[in-house]
């Protein structure tokens, strides 16, 4: 018989090992933050569970937030590691109200890496900073042997600034409220994919890979009530809304046919057995807000070539309490847990 270890209200085995679908932004992961970095590092700020820690100082705040991407492969239609590794540290500060400032980059470089390879890598991820108005202000490198990691690791940490006012909060969610997402949905997860596995679409399919601070500032400016806002990347739009109804404790209600999805994206899915609420973007934002300012929002989102095809895809109920469901063409309800296991490993 296997020991067990209690642990919170919760068995783990003790020979239980690390799998790729802890890392995939599902239950295990949640478990895995919960049961063993929690417990080990936990501390109010760690408690926050947001996309950055929001710390106060005697005259302003902060966000800072780190992050760390092993994508494969390392270049893909729409962008590479090092686009991606700026853009979702730009992303996880700009959800929070945060105007990113400075960034630090950390490279893990496997041996026998094209010098080549690397300078094209820097150069995209330079002129993504310069792009999205951020600095890269420290860094530090490291080599390891040939298959101690494929090609290269990076890890982003970022700042930003908080304006004083400023509170974004899944807790500040009331029933009635409602939800945007700024674009369609699952385009990262099958670009890689498609990478992977050499698949061609027509037209051709590329990631959504791409900074979003402007096009929040632009939210943000119009004066509307935001409740809260989040990039859903790994475990895609189901996942992240799930995190959002059980930090708040109440239900979210999508309607299907309002959900962007292309047909690239529809069709790939259902020749894989796939879905697109459960894929990884890398440039879109949930925004939750009041329902006298959706529209508002909705007007200004689609000024912005990445939000032209954005849509309110439902409201905050308080029924269904911390769970997501959604209303399907035929009329049905059709319950959206979280994740569970990995449809796609490293996808970013």
């Amino acid at each position: 018989m296997q020991p067990v270890i209690i642990m919170r209200g919760v068995k783990l085995l003790a020979d239980e090992r690390i799998l790729l679908s802890h890392g995939a932004g599902g239950l295990k992961t949640q478990r895995l933050i919960r049961e063993v970095f929690q417990k080990n590092l936990g501390n109010a700020y760690l408690q926050q569970e947001l996309d950055s820690a929001l710390i106060k100082f005697s005259s302003h705040k902060i966000a800072f937030t780190t992050d760390s991407y092993v994508v494969s492969p390392i270049f893909f239609p729409g962008g590479d590691i090092g686009k991606l590794s700026v853009c979702g540290t730009v992303n996880d500060l700009a959800v929070m109200g945060a105007k990113p400032l400075y960034l630090t980059l950390g490279l893990i470089i496997e041996e026998g890496l094209p010098v080549e390879e690397l300078d094209k890598l820097m150069f995209s991820l330079g002129n993504t900073a310069r792009e999205a108005g951020v600095q890269i202000v420290a860094g530090d490198t490291k080599v390891v042997e040939h298959g101690a990691c494929d090609k290269i690791f990076i890890n982003t940490s970022g700042i930003g600034i908080v304006p004083p006012n400023l509170d974004l909060r899944p807790q500040k969610m009331v029933p009635g409220d409602k939800i945007i997402v700024s674009g369609p949905v699952g385009n990262h997860g099958i670009a890689i994919l498609a990478a992977r596995e050499s698949l061609d679409f027509s037209p051709p399919l590329a990631s959504d890979c791409t900074y979003l601070n402007y096009l929040i500032d632009g939210v943000l400016n119009t004066g509307a009530s935001i409740k809260c806002m989040r990039d859903p990347t790994r475990g895609g739009l189901a996942t992240t809304l799930n995190e959002l109804a059980q930090q708040a404790n109440l239900g979210i209600k999508l309607h299907e046919e309002a959900l962007p999805v292309q047909p690239q994206v529809k069709g790939a899915c259902s020749m894989l057995g796939l879905d697109p609420l459960y894929l990884a973007n890398e440039g879109k934002v949930i925004i939750v807000v009041a329902n006298k300012d959706a529209r508002q929002v909705l007007e200004e989102i689609r000024k912005y070539d990445i939000g032209k095809n954005a849509s309110i895809i439902g409201e905050v109920t308080d029924a269904h309490c911390s769970k997501v469901v959604m209303e399907t063409e035929l009329g049905t309800l059709r319950v959206l847990r979280m994740l569970e296991g990995d449809p796609l490993p490293r996808i970013c």
